[in-house]
C-alpha cells in the first residue's frame, strides 16, 4: 500500500468516541466532556492544562495550582459506531454527555462544568 492509501484508511477508520472526565484528586472535583476521538481530546485537554490555555479557567488555576500529578483522565462510557458510512454522531454524543452530567452532576463544588 502507498502512503496515501494509508492516509486515506486512516481518515475513514472510526476512532473511539464518547464521554470522559478529568478528575481533581484532590479536591474531588470533575470536568466531563465528551469526544468523537477520546484520545485526541483527552490529548488535547492535557496539552492545554499544561500550557496554562484552558478555556475553564477554575480547572487551570487548580492545575496550575495542585499540579499536573493531582489530576487524572478517566473514560467513562464509549459511543459504539455505527455501520453506516458518514454518520454524524454529534446528537447521540450530547445525550450520552447529558445523561452522565445527570449522573454526576460536576458543577459547584463537585465539578468544573457550568450549567447551561
Amino acid at each position: 500500500m502507498d502512503k496515501k492509501e494509508l492516509i486515506k484508511r486512516y481518515k475513514e477508520t472510526v476512532q473511539p468516541m464518547g464521554i470522559f472526565q478529568i478528575r481533581n484528586v484532590k479536591n474531588g472535583r470533575i470536568f466531563v466532556d465528551s469526544a468523537k476521538n477520546l484520545q485526541g481530546k483527552i490529548n488535547r485537554e492535557k496539552f492545554l492544562l499544561k500550557n496554562n490555555m484552558h478555556s475553564n479557567k477554575e480547572m487551570q488555576k487548580d492545575f496550575c495550582e495542585t499540579g499536573e500529578e493531582f489530576f487524572s483522565f478517566e473514560i467513562l462510557d464509549y459511543l459504539k459506531p455505527k455501520e453506516v458510512s458518514g454518520f454524524d454522531y454529534s446528537k447521540e454524543l450530547n445525550l450520552l454527555k447529558e445523561m452522565w452530567t445527570e449522573k454526576l452532576q460536576p458543577y459547584g463544588e463537585r465539578g468544573y462544568n457550568k450549567r447551561k
